[in-house]
Parts: structure tokens; sequence; C-alpha cells
């Protein structure tokens, strides 16, 4: 995707100049930034993936048996006809990995990283129906599909921001208005990280939500010395072998913490370590039982892509690559796989390709690091064969 083209679904910016002027810095309201557009999804039908064991779902109900009462799914078929006939919400996690038509959606958004877009939530909400005031800690794109919801946007937020007493949900006590939209089906708005917003639905509506993967760090420095912790022996401990006499026994010295910072400097300084652990962090799925691998022979799949058999990425799988030096790593649902710099195009067409088959296969099908990599990834589920 060209950066300095303009786009409709910014609002005729190019990417270049909203990355510049609105990404993590302010709102942007785009009136139809997909024109005409209708949901392909339905109200009945969300319900519907709320009923799935598989599937994450919530309830929040304004006026409950408490003030914004939540309500875990999967939900039972008689659940929605006992809810009021107003102020409710049904949130649906992760629609993508269900709803192919859904997944589309995200094509749209290739301006950004790929690895960065965590899921796509769709909320149906009866008139009046919301979530309260709150704030994420992550970017998001809503787009209005079914009905109009009233946003209303207040301030940036922080940890300090006070909060409702509730149990489950994170409702700001004191929300602080600064703009206010109606949005119809085919608007969007975009919101940067910790900017308050409620949306309170006018009638029936449904809106989807495109988030974004935004590790805090504290959970980069946990997941990351946990990871570095399973290459480094026993034997690799605090050392003061250049240690000095003086000073009181009991003091901690400076030169201490010197040595101590070296021990860990050199782990925490290494690039490759750090790259290894932030790819296969960010393509974890978000449901990995969902991956379904199939383990095949050489000669049973060059077997079905002669046949016309067509190999497409698991709905729940996610796939990234880097460099790593004259290297490649590819990352594949929380795994990494170190590779030679001239399979550099696999990867790309590994990553970008809708489909795989004979014909855009054909150049790697002759080559064992290739083949191993085709039959490792179709093993683990990140590869599956398209149906009929």
């Amino acid at each position: 995707m060209n950066a300095d083209t303009p786009l409709q679904l910014l609002g005729g910016l190019t990417p270049r100049q909203f990355l510049r002027d609105y990404w993590q810095k302010k709102p942007l309201l785009v009136r139809q930034a997909f024109p005409d557009f209708e949901s392909p999804l339905s109200p009945d039908e969300l319900a519907g993936l709320s009923l799935e064991d598989c599937v994450e779902s919530r309830l929040i109900i304004e006026h409950g048996v408490q003030p914004w009462e939540l309500r875990r799914g999967p939900f039972a078929e008689d659940s929605f006809s006992q809810l009021p006939e107003r102020d409710w919400t049904l949130l649906v996690q992760a629609v993508d990995q269900f709803v192919p038509e859904v997944a589309e959606l995200l094509e749209h958004f290739r301006f950004l990283p790929s690895w960065r877009i965590d899921d796509v939530m769709i909320s149906y909400a009866a008139p009046g129906g919301g979530v309260g005031p709150h704030f994420d800690n992550y970017d998001v794109f809503l787009l209005q599909g079914h009905g109009h919801r009233r946003w209303r946007i207040g301030q940036m937020c922080d940890s300090d921001s006070a909060l409702l007493d509730h149990p489950d949900l994170r409702i700001l006590a004191d929300f602080q208005q600064t703009d206010e939209w109606l949005l119809a089906p085919g608007d969007m708005l975009y919101l940067p990280p910790r900017l308050a917003h409620y949306g309170i639905a006018e009638d029936d509506c449904m809106t989807y939500s495109v988030g974004f993967r935004a590790p805090s760090a504290s959970e980069v420095l946990v997941h990351f010395t946990d990871f570095v912790a399973q290459f480094l022996p026993d034997e690799e401990r605090y050392a003061d072998a250049d240690l000095q006499p003086g000073g009181e026994p009991q003091q901690i010295q400076a030169d201490a913490l010197q040595r101590l910072r070296g021990l860990l400097n050199q782990h925490l300084q290494d690039d490759r370590l750090l790259m290894a652990w932030f790819g296969q962090f960010m393509t974890e799925p978000r449901y990995p039982e969902l991956l379904q691998g199939e383990d095949l022979q050489a000669s049973q799949l060059q077997q079905a892509l002669d046949e016309g058999a067509m190999l497409v990425r698991n709905p729940s799988a996610r796939l990234a690559w880097a460099e790593l030096g004259d290297e490649l790593m590819l990352f594949a649902s929380g795994q990494g796989r170190l590779l030679g710099g001239e399979l550099r195009e696999l990867l790309q067409l590994l990553c970008q390709a809708p489909a795989l088959h004979a014909d855009n296969l054909a150049p790697w099908l002759q080559q064992k690091e290739a083949h191993t990599l085709l039959l490792e990834l179709i093993k683990q589920g990140s590869l599956e064969f398209a149906d009929e």
C-alpha cells in the first residue's frame, strides 16, 4: 500500500499524514469511511455466536441486578428474550476469526503493521445501551455497522484516573466531555490510547471495533526475562572477582550495582533474543485451541497441490517475519523459525497471499527448506487446506 495515496478510509488523508498527525495523538472522525456499508453480520447472527463455547462474549446491563451488571457467555438461547427493552449491550470478541466476511475488513487497515492488529470485536446495543464512560490502553477504530451510536469524547486518562467501585468493569467516575458525534452506518471514529469515550446507542445498533495489541511494560519485562532465562546456565551468576577491601561490611556499594547491571545488560541488550521473543509474543493466537494441525508427508503435500488444492492461513493464526542479520525469522502463532535469507520472498508470500497453490509455490517446492517449512506450518495448524 502506497503511504502517499489518499484513502477514503482516512477521510482523504494519506497513511503518512494519518500516522504523522493522528496515530496515538488525537481522534479522527471519518464520515462514510466505508460508503454504503452493509454489516456482513446480522444482530441475530451475532447473538448466535455468543451461544458458542469457543467464542468470548459479554452482556452489560446498565440497570441490572446491580448497576452495570456484567454477564459472561456462552449464553443460553433464551438469554436475550429475558432482557429489558433498552440499556444493554452484547459484546463478542474476535469475530474476524469466525466470520470470513468480517476478517476481510482488516484488509482495509494494511497501512498499519498487521502484527499490531488484535481482533475485530462487534457489539450490539439496544436503545440506550453502552458500556459506560471508559478508556482503553490501545488504539481502536470504531466502525458503525448498523443503526446509530452517539460517541462522547472526554479527557486523556491514566492509571490514576478515578473509577467507579465495580468488580469487573473499569468505568470512569469523572467523565469530562469535550466532543460529541453521532455515527451512522459506514462512519468511523479513530481513538488513540487513553482517551476517554462513551458510546450510547440511539437505536438498535452494531459497532465494529478494530483493536490493536499493545503490551504493557510490565508484560514485556516479565515475559521477556522468562524467555531469556531459558537460555542461561545456572553457573552464570553475580560475581565480584575485582572486589576491593574497605568500607562498611553491611553497606551495598555502588560498584556492586554496576556489576549487577552488567550481568543484566549483556542479555537485555541482545537484539536477536529480543526480536525472537517479541515476534513470538506478538503472534500468539487468542484461541490456540482452534489451531488443529495435520501431519503430512512431503509427497502428500505435493500431490494435493498438483490436484488443485489451496492452502490458506487458519483464521486464528498470526504470521510475521523479521531480519536477523543475514538470516530471517518467521513467527507463526507464537513460534519462531530461523531461516536462510534466500527465503525472503517465500516469507512475504506466506504472510501476504490470500491463498497458496501450485502456481505461486512453484519456485519453492523444489527447495527442501521451503518444503519443510510448509509441512511444519500445516502440522502446527497455521496453514490449512481451503474448503472446496
